[in-house]
């Protein structure tokens, strides 16, 4: 004879049922990929809990303050719903309300239900849908999914809820991500501004010298013209002054220019030789000695020639001005750098014996400004040197780093990505 179903065995199966729709749900939520995925992955659950065929789902639209209709199931898809409803929509602002299931009821009625069919101004009123699911995150309704459900019991709908608790934070996690991504340029050249306020700073000092040289000797030359060890020696000063203002404006139209890289397949081992062959001389007659170290099996690399050479041409002639005048050494080193997910990168390294960096400095080698010729040799120059090396290896997708001890020296590493990664 075989025993009838007890009540508390039945309620056992629905709770395990319960459970294992939900961890399947939310586990269908774990990895959202793109919107038209997840937005199938959430009606798909939904529809199948609320024993329906068709539904749609409608998502918030920051910019235009409404809801868009994203995605569509059943006989929705044959039926021109609505492309998008207003959040002054009856149904919108009952589900802002509520912010909870609602079902069939009385819309003036102050129950947390809500009749689709008796909501006769809303849009999708005229449409076979009777239950409205808000997808609710941080106080925020940011998606609701509208269905013709079969269901009656609460405990369906308390799953309902929680699963559309879930799909909520899924997709506010996604839609974050794209606002973020999409954001990500505006946001680099909202920083190019900023820094261009501290550039505005500091060309008004650089330029300060420079200019007060040239007022003084425009205003004495008429008085000291037959001088000539006078014009002759003030006009070499002035002229010095020329060329460096000549240079710092250059500077800052590189700078404040966006540096897209011209990629083109290249050999950053043979980019390297030509940057050392370019300042062997300068440095052998300041009895600088350059040790070069270069990895055979490099990764060729999709690179900005022109812009590389610059960064290591920069690179090189720091180095050298942090040496100064005594003997010393600069190490060139390239090697091959493989990444934990397996991509190639190539690896430079610069290291020097000058006399290093304060520590206190380190942190802000890359500020415009942020130091002057007389405070630092490494920053020597207009002080926008390095901060343009980093712009273009960021532009490169790269990575650079500086390690220094004062008195004993530097060492710059730079890791580009190979046109594999």
């Amino acid at each position: 004879m075989t025993a009838s179903r007890t009540p508390q065995s039945a309620a056992l199966q629905f709770d395990v049922w319960w459970l294992q729709k939900l961890t399947q749900f939310m586990q269908d939520m774990g990895h959202p990929t793109n919107l038209p995925v997840i937005a199938e992955r959430i009606l798909a659950g939904l529809l199948d809990v609320s024993q329906s065929s068709h539904g749609a789902l409608y998502l918030l639209d920051h910019a235009h303050e409404r809801y868009r209709h994203v995605r569509s199931h059943g006989q929705l898809d044959t039926i021109s719903v609505p492309h998008v409803v207003a959040l002054y929509d009856p149904l919108v602002q009952k589900l802002l309300q509520c912010h909870q299931n609602l079902a069939p009821a009385n819309l003036a009625s102050n129950s947390p239900i809500v009749s689709m069919e008796t909501a006769a101004h809303t849009l999708l009123g005229t449409f076979p849908l009777n239950l409205a699911i808000p997808l609710v995150t941080q106080g925020r309704m940011i998606a609701f999914v509208v269905v013709q459900s079969q269901i009656e019991g609460g405990l369906h709908k308390e799953l309902l809820l929680a699963m559309a608790q879930s799909a909520a934070n899924a997709l506010d996690s996604l839609t974050s991500y794209e606002d973020l991504r999409q954001s990500h340029p505006l946001m680099r050249r909202t920083d190019r501004l900023r820094s261009l306020e501290i550039i505005a700073g500091g060309f008004a000092h650089e330029i300060r010298n420079p200019l007060t040289s040239i007022k003084t000797f425009i205003q004495l030359a008429p008085e000291r013209k037959d001088d000539s060890r006078f014009i002759g020696e003030f006009s070499q000063i002035v002229l010095d002054d020329v060329h460096r203002i000549e240079r710092l404006i250059q500077e800052i139209l590189d700078y404040a220019r966006h540096m897209e890289p011209q990629l083109t397949d290249e050999d950053l081992n043979e980019i390297v030789s030509s940057c050392v062959y370019f300042v062997q001389v300068q440095a052998d007659r300041r009895g600088i000695k350059i040790e070069k170290e270069l990895a055979s099996e490099l990764p060729r690399g999709m690179l900005d020639r022109q812009q590389i050479k610059q960064v290591i041409l920069n690179l090189l002639l720091n180095a050298m001005d942090a040496i100064g005048k005594r003997f010393g050494t600069i190490r060139v080193r390239t090697h091959r750098l493989q990444k934990p997910d397996g991509q190639e990168w190539a690896h430079i390294e610069i290291e020097d014996t000058g006399r290093g960096i304060p520590p206190e400095h380190l942190a802000h080698v890359f500020d415009p400004f942020f130091t002057t010729k007389h405070s630092s040799a490494f920053s020597a120059g207009t002080g926008l040197g390095l901060t343009i090396v980093h712009q273009i290896v960021q532009e490169h997708r790269g990575d650079i780093q500086i390690q220094s001890t004062e008195g004993l020296g530097t060492t710059v590493r730079i890791q580009l990505p190979s046109h594999h990664s």
